[in-house]
């Protein structure tokens, strides 16, 4: 499967919920230079790819061609296929593009739960599920002591790297003589 960031993950997304395919609007958060970077990325890599807008029909325009034209943006084949989508029109995808078998119960497309992403291996994120998932758990001290963060980002990355993105559930409770101590389940 190909490596997408998030931001790429989700312009695919929501453009192949859409019938025309439409990458626009892009997420809020993308704004200016880094949405110009992103957009240009995708087309670099044929994920996405730039169409005559029609603006009668209203169609959000990408940019405009400097003889009155706009251009909007579309997802291609080669997207959908990045994030596991087959086209609906025709089995399209790139010859090269890999692929991967769902087993015949999973779900497929839109409401197919999101990858997971597997941290790398000695990162102090790395570092941080390894004290969560040790027997004895990890107090936000100990944390700081092997990571060198402070209080806040110790915090920040339970609730946004590990619950949010990887989809870890961690838990916490009071221990005496030690104070709160968050867990991961075993791996």
């Amino acid at each position: 499967m190909t490596k997408l960031s998030d931001t790429q993950t989700i312009i695919l997304s929501r453009a192949a919920q859409n019938e025309d395919r439409m990458a626009l609007p892009l997420p809020n958060s993308l704004r200016g230079g880094a949405a110009a970077k992103v957009a240009s990325a995708m087309l670099a890599k044929g994920f996405i790819e730039e169409v005559d807008a029609d603006m009668r029909k209203g169609e959000l325009v990408w940019r405009e061609t400097g003889d009155g034209h706009g251009v909007t943006l579309i997802a291609t084949d080669a997207g959908l296929a990045a994030i596991g989508v087959e086209p609906d029109d025709a089995n399209t995808a790139p010859a090269d593009a890999p692929t991967e078998e769902a087993a015949p119960d999973a779900p497929t497309g839109p409401e197919a739960a999101p990858k997971t992403r597997t941290p790398r291996e000695g990162t102090k994120q790395a570092t941080l599920i390894a004290m969560l998932r040790a027997p004895d758990g990890a107090t936000i001290e100990e944390i700081m002591a092997a990571t060198n963060w402070q209080s806040h980002t110790v915090r920040g990355a339970m609730a946004g790297a590990l619950k949010k993105k990887l989809g870890l559930e961690v838990t916490s409770e009071k221990v005496e003589d030690r104070g709160r101590v968050y867990k991961l389940p075993a791996a």
